[in-house]
């Protein structure tokens, strides 16, 4: 029995997210599909985490196990000619026993994307949120910085959210600027439903002046949803990268993700 890692991207515009529902399309349920035809047995695909519909990935990580002995060099190729065109395996490689996508995962970067233009742009509409509106950047770097550290996120998660351990933490959130629009990078060690998607309405509010940066902190501290900005669209949300080693030692041997 093998344990083989993929990393994988996907545009989930035409998805029902990443875990598998019954009559769905789902990241999770076409892998798994395509896997257990390849090897010609049932395969259960696990991964780092779950993104919502609608939302994309560049370095989604999941795993499986398998008996068949296919060389794990060869995953790449053989899925990149049998998955639909709108998942794509970066790389595949065998992991270590003990090791699980989502378990073992030490930190997750998100970064959410918007188009500032007045017309928008209609090959980047499905990864872009189009708002054609300025905004105070700084002030929403002010409101980020403030986001930094280990707080009960409460009122940047969804009312539906099940889990009550709401304390998480942000090692960073910045605020940057492309030829499209702004966009908002988050790395954490766990993110709560829509939280990433929560915090980019807050930091919108903030740049567009509804909300002064000074406020970030009471609104912590409220845990209570209705004190923070709004749930943006899910199209602009792309998950970037998944660590696994610690934050602080891969901060201190690697460059942070550039734009």
């Amino acid at each position: 029995m093998k344990k083989i890692k993929l990393v994988i991207a996907y545009d989930g515009t035409d998805f029902s997210g990443f875990q598998a529902q019954p009559g769905q399309r789902t990241i999770q349920g076409t892998l798994q599909e395509t896997l257990t035809r390849i090897t010609g047995e049932p395969i259960e695909i696990y991964g780092s985490g779950r993104t919502d519909a609608g939302v994309h990935a560049l370095g989604q990580v999941c795993h499986f196990e398998t008996t068949s002995p296919i060389p794990v060099d060869k995953y790449p190729y053989i899925l990149r000619r049998s998955l639909p065109r709108d998942i794509l395996v970066l790389s595949a490689e065998e992991a270590a026993s003990d090791f699980h996508a989502r378990k073992s995962a030490y930190w997750k970067t998100y970064r959410y994307q918007t188009d500032r233009h007045r017309i928008p742009d209609l090959f980047e509409r499905r990864f872009r949120t189009h708002l054609p509106y300025e905004v105070d950047q700084p002030a929403m770097q002010r409101a980020a910085d403030r986001l930094v550290g280990t707080h009960d996120f409460t009122s940047f998660c969804s009312a539906k959210t099940v889990i009550e351990d709401r304390v998480r933490t942000i090692y960073r959130c910045e605020v940057g600027e492309d030829t499209h629009g702004f966009f908002i990078e988050v790395t954490g060690n766990g993110f709560l439903y829509n939280m990433v998607r929560i915090i980019v309405g807050t930091l919108y509010e903030v740049g567009r002046r509804n909300l002064d940066p000074e406020q970030i902190p009471a609104i912590l501290e409220g845990r209570d949803r209705r004190l923070a900005g709004p749930t943006f669209p899910p199209e602009g949300l792309i998950l970037l990268e998944v660590g696994y080693r610690p934050w602080q030692d891969f901060h201190r041997s690697a460059n942070v993700i550039s734009p």
